[in-house]
């Protein structure tokens, strides 16, 4: 079974699945043994929920551990930040009570997603078709796209006020561009210039080398929690590509997209719903298009925390959550959403795919030839009494142990944490934990 070793005292908490599996909580659940909270990846695309005392905090752009009053929270320079997101978060927060002075900082290299981002997206989904992504159309690709074309706009930048620097060239260039490609009412690139500086002022004390800091609170001893948004299966280079996200929402991101060494990362736990979501285009092997799955998206009120479109729904696919725990090395699970699976008469598990007259156990690195893959389900007795709130593992039904027995043994890694509903002590936090 999974130890957990001093020696390895930070943590990564990640996606096991497309996405939306709960990290949010399973963040702020765990905070309290962190001092900093530091995202790695990711836009405001991102939908992290947390109930706190019957309160529900959706969270974008900055971490979950935001709610935990002495804890510093981290958006890396893998981020891309849209300004206009992270102030109304900010102010959203403040309203409810929770206060980020002093315990916010944003990496002067993250990138800025800027209004013409949006539009050039929203351009390419249209002009996709029936072959669109299913992207947020929140000007998150197109952000990374000019990161990576090197005529991005990063955070620092801003500080330079003058006529002619780095900020006032990329805007210009940036502008012009757009006003090409889109071709409806110009955009003016004085105006947004103008409106960059005057955000500035409130923006300049949040703004530091996270890196370096980063560095510093490790090395003093201080514990550090790496927050990835997004899921493995989502990821641009090990998802099901092209109908993935823009950056690497792997364990691997965190190195890169925070400026630290790999050694750093420490424990990586997966979060993965008991059964399976995925939001937007792209395969689904074990998608329920029937009553079975309309069940499980109005139980478990399957809709996007950042869109609010319904979420596809499915049986828990152990292929796809063994490959997440492969590429990540995951140390161990944290299930969540059993809760949603009470009732159920009988509940099924993939454990492999038909593909082509083959049976395959392991997750094809082909996107259509995962589509075109049929799931080899395991039936399970489902449990006739309710787990919502359970705390203790030994007080769940005897066929819900047996089911989170057998993923454990589908995947390969224990279920170190089981979430049986929404609010922070409705979780059983096994011998076997991370903390």
């Amino acid at each position: 079974m999974f130890q957990y070793h001093a020696s390895r005292m930070n943590l990564c908490v990640l996606g096991a699945q497309w996405g939306d599996e709960g990290k949010g909580k399973i963040v702020d659940l765990l905070t309290p043994r962190f001092s900093i909270v530091a995202r790695y990846q990711g836009g405001h695309n991102a939908g992290h929920t947390v109930y706190v005392g019957g309160r529900k905090f959706v969270l974008h752009l900055i971490p979950s551990g935001i709610l935990h009053r002495d804890v510093v929270c981290i958006i890396g320079s893998g981020v891309v930040v849209d300004l206009t997101a992270l102030f109304a978060e900010i102010d959203q927060l403040a309203g409810m009570g929770i206060a980020i002075d002093g315990r916010l900082l944003v990496s002067d290299k993250a990138h800025l997603i800027l209004p013409y981002h949006r539009e050039i997206e929203v351009l390419a989904e249209a002009r996709r078709g029936e072959r669109k992504i299913g992207t947020t159309s929140r000007g998150i690709g197109p952000a990374y796209e000019d990161k990576i074309a090197r005529r991005g706009v990063r955070v620092g930048d801003l500080a330079d006020q003058t006529s002619d620097g780095p900020l006032f060239h990329a805007i210009r260039e940036n502008v012009a561009a757009r006003n090409r490609l889109v071709g409806d009412l110009a955009m003016n690139a004085d105006d947004l210039l103008a409106q960059l500086r005057a955000v500035w002022p409130r923006l300049q004390p949040l703004v530091a080398d996270t890196s370096l800091y980063l560095h510093g609170a490790m090395r003093e001893g201080r514990r550090v929690m790496f927050e990835g948004a997004q899921g493995t299966l989502l990821d641009i280079d090990h998802g099901t590509y092209p109908f993935v996200t823009s950056s690497n929402a792997c364990a691997g991101g965190a190195a890169t997209g925070l400026g630290i060494g790999p050694k750093s990362v420490g424990t990586v736990l997966g979060v993965a719903k008991a059964y399976i979501t995925r939001v937007g285009e792209g395969p689904l092997p074990t998608e329920l298009v029937d009553g079975v799955g309309e069940r499980l998206r109005e139980t478990g009120q399957e809709y996007g925390a950042s869109t609010g479109r319904p979420r596809r729904c499915g049986w828990f696919d152990a292929v796809a959550v063994r490959y997440a725990v492969r590429i990540n090395g995951i140390d161990a699970l944290a299930i969540t959403k059993l809760d949603v699976l009470d009732g159920f008469e009988t509940i099924q598990v993939c454990t492999g795919y038909r593909c082509g007259g083959n049976v395959i156990t392991e997750m094809p690195g082909d996107t259509a030839q995962l589509a075109a893959c049929v799931p080899i389900y395991e039936s399970h007795p489902g449990w006739k009494a309710p787990t919502q709130g359970v705390t203790k593992y030994e007080d769940l039904p005897a066929e819900a142990r047996r089911y989170l027995s057998r993923l454990e043994e589908l995947c390969g890694v224990p279920a170190a944490i089981v979430s049986t509903g929404s609010e922070r002590d409705h979780t059983i936090i096994r011998e076997t934990a991370v903390i």
